[in-house]
């Protein structure tokens, strides 16, 4: 096998790996019954990690999607009372989203239905064996190959 063919399947392992994460995350949080997408739930995550509640348009550039892609998700969130729109002091033109109570409640929730969803994808692997796939998921995200720093 060349070294591209033996690229090519690994690309197929991983997207295959990636559309059954997908999958049981979706099980795990429809069994929880939140009424929350995996694209709602991505956008209430990040916004939970801004210390103020950020603009629509931070929002967007976060999550790499365009603004209208926002705006639906931040509608549907507040349709269930998961977040609000607030008006920004400094400039009441500007929108901003801050998560409720509500939507404290459902991150709990999608906290848990994530790790229960990560237990059973783990579950083959021994420990020595998550702490291998951990460094190595960790190069293929940084981009940087083991050994080298970061603007080398």
């Amino acid at each position: 096998m060349t070294s591209a063919d033996a690229d090519g399947l690994l690309a197929e392992q991983l997207l295959r790996l990636t559309r059954r994460v997908h999958r049981i995350q979706k099980r795990h949080l429809e069994h929880r019954r939140l009424g929350i997408t995996p694209a709602q739930s991505r956008l209430l995550r990040t916004l939970a990690h801004y210390g103020s509640p950020p603009r629509m348009a931070d929002l967007a550039e976060r999550l790499e999607v365009v603004p209208r892609a926002v705006t639906t998700l931040v509608d549907g969130l507040e349709a269930n009372g998961k977040v609000r729109r607030v008006p920004d002091p400094a400039n009441r033109r500007v929108i901003r989203v801050e998560v409720t109570d509500e939507g404290r409640k459902a991150l709990r929730e999608l906290r848990s239905a994530r790790r229960a969803a990560a237990e059973e994808i783990l579950a083959p692997l021994t420990d020595d064996q998550r702490g291998i796939l951990g460094g190595l998921l960790d190069t293929l995200i940084d981009g940087t190959p083991p050994g080298m720093e970061r603007g080398c």
